[in-house]
């Protein structure tokens, strides 16, 4: 991929992390708190797999990505390990809301992780320099 096309993959990936985002406030307003925790994981998803593409770090999974941040972001400190169990916890939190069952979120639960997750994805996007 040539520097142009990374560059625009980069922007449409934080982009669309800051479209996810804003939509979670539509899902709390509506009481949708599966599909608002489902969407902030979603939301820093995007965040991670925009900075890992900007450092030429390719992945093929969502389970791969996890790893990847970890060694080349959280382990060198680059973002906060705080940060880094977050994106664990809400990456934990999305597959139980998804596919286990009787999982039913609460506001205050989604409410906790709003913060976090605006957090994570205003760090991302300084370091891209957005």
């Amino acid at each position: 991929m040539n520097e142009q096309d990374k560059a625009e993959l980069v922007n449409y990936r934080i982009h669309r992390a800051r479209a996810t985002y804003d939509e979670v406030q539509i899902l709390v307003a509506n009481k949708l708190w599966n599909t608002a925790v489902n969407r902030l994981y979603y939301s820093c998803f995007y965040a991670v797999i925009a900075l890992l593409a900007a450092n030429n770090v390719e992945v093929n999974s969502h389970s791969g990505a996890r790893q990847m941040f970890g060694l080349n972001f959280i382990r060198t400190n680059i973002i906060d390990q705080d940060l880094g169990r977050f994106f664990t916890r809400l990456f934990d939190l999305r597959q139980t809301g998804d596919y286990d069952d009787f999982i039913d979120f609460n506001e205050e639960k989604v409410l906790e992780l709003l913060g976090p997750a605006e957090k994570l994805i205003s760090r991302i996007e300084n370091l891209l320099g957005q």
